[in-house]
Parts: C-alpha cells; structure tokens; sequence
C-alpha cells in the first residue's frame, strides 16, 4: 500500500502523524527517510501521541542520545537516529535485534538506508520531503 500526503505547516505534519499512526498497525519496524529538517521528528511527535506514548511536545530529536523511549498502553516507541552511525558495529551495539523481539515495540528509525539490514527489515517506510517552505510530501509505504 502506498499512501500520498501532504501538509503545510509544522502542526499539520503532527496531526499527520496522528493519522499515520493506525495505518503502522502490527508494524515493528518503520523507516522514516529525508533530509536533514525534512520533519521526520515531527512526523514522530504524532505517531507517538496517537499511541498514547507520549505528548508531542516531549518527543525530540534523538540525534545525541541516539535512542529516545516512549511507553504506551498498548504500544513502546523507539525513536532512533542513525546519522551518527557509520559502521555496522556501531549499529549492533544498540541493540535493535533484541527490541524486535517484543511485539509491543515499534522502532521508528532515521537514517535506517545507509544500513542494508534495515532496509530488508522494515516493515513500512516513511519518505518526508520538503516542497516548500513549511510544505511537506509524506508518502507512506506500507
């Protein structure tokens, strides 16, 4: 299934978020892919509120930290940042194998296309571009 959005300000890309979030339904592994600012995090404060993870004005960016952690009712978010990472070793010491263990968690990974094994395990992919100024084409495969 390939789904076409698009929104026009930093809150639509939330509200599309919100949207997106059942469509992710039984997904463990989700790709989100664009540039640098393109609104991937964004896209995330959405999907985790909808999952009753977490509000959106606490999910941020995890660039430094690498991983950020939301626990729901029925589902846990793993926002991951892999732009740091360059080498596969890096990769494994996160972890990632063991979360995907547990059903209940959904690894929301950035930068996931410069590792090939995270490509061939995902389960849906996100791609965010940037068409103008605030305006943003999601396109949701799934």
């Amino acid at each position: 299934m390939t789904r076409d959005f698009t929104t026009h300000s930093a809150q639509e890309t939330i509200e599309l978020g919100r949207q997106i979030a059942p469509l992710l339904d039984g997904a463990q592994l989700v790709l989100l892919r664009g540039d640098l600012g393109a609104g991937k995090t964004t896209l995330v404060k959405g999907i985790a509120e909808a999952l009753g993870a977490a509000e959106a004005d606490e999910v941020t960016s995890p660039t430094f930290t690498l991983v950020h952690e939301y626990h729901g009712p029925q589902r846990d978010i793993y926002h991951i940042d892999l732009y740091r990472l360059e080498k596969p070793g890096e990769l494994d010491s996160l972890g990632l194998e063991d979360l995907l263990t547990e059903p209940r968690n959904m690894l929301l990974i950035e930068w996931g296309e410069k590792f090939p094994r995270i490509v061939r395990q995902k389960d849906a992919e996100i791609v965010i571009r940037r068409t103008g100024h605030d305006e943003r084409s999601v396109r949701l495969n799934r």
